[in-house]
């Protein structure tokens, strides 16, 4: 007996996705994600205005990429319709800390009195508003905009002292769908 374990997607009204073996490409109007899921054990077919993600492999670990899948598509849909938004706060109590953007680069400059200034790498089509003490985060693919605001935090952290007096450091304090200004 063969059993075949699928789950669905719906797509939305303004959105286009076109399937090509494993590769999904997400068109809407704010941008294009592409993504190959050529590695996971899953097959990817468009039914009736629905992605259907489906294996007939039963081990738990390929029926659990079926939902993966599934998830990751999702957020393509929701990046190419409503986009993502993380906000940071620069926290400080020693040092005023000062946060510039250069190219693909977050320079995090007075950290703790240090001369050299950090580095956070900005990932992908990142858009980084700094107001403030607030850093704005913005772009339609989650994982680029997670990784980035993932690269201030690691940028700003302390080692070596005691972490309950030293709390200075950037923080992930928001993240919601939508751009905002």
């Amino acid at each position: 007996m063969l059993q075949i374990v699928s789950r669905k997607v719906e797509i939305p009204e303004g959105v286009k996705v076109n399937i090509d073996g494993k590769r999904v490409e997400v068109i809407g109007e704010k941008g294009r994600l592409v993504r190959d899921f050529s590695s996971s054990p899953v097959s990817i077919n468009i039914e009736d205005g629905q992605v259907v993600v489906y294996t007939d492999d039963t081990r738990r670990k390929a029926v659990a990429m079926v939902g993966t899948v599934c998830a990751h598509i999702r957020n393509m849909i929701k990046g190419v319709t409503k986009g993502f938004t993380y906000k940071l706060k620069i926290v400080y109590a020693h040092f005023p800390i000062s946060v510039k953007v250069e190219g693909d680069k977050i320079l995090i400059e007075n950290f703790l009195g240090e001369r050299a200034p950090r580095v956070a790498k900005i990932v992908g089509n990142t858009k980084v508003i700094v107001k403030k003490d607030d850093v704005i985060l913005q772009g339609i693919n989650i994982e680029e905009v997670g990784q980035t605001a993932a690269n201030i935090e690691q940028a700003t952290k302390i080692k070596n002292k005691d972490p309950r007096k030293f709390l200075d450091g950037i923080y992930v304090y928001e993240k919601h769908e939508g751009f905002e200004e």
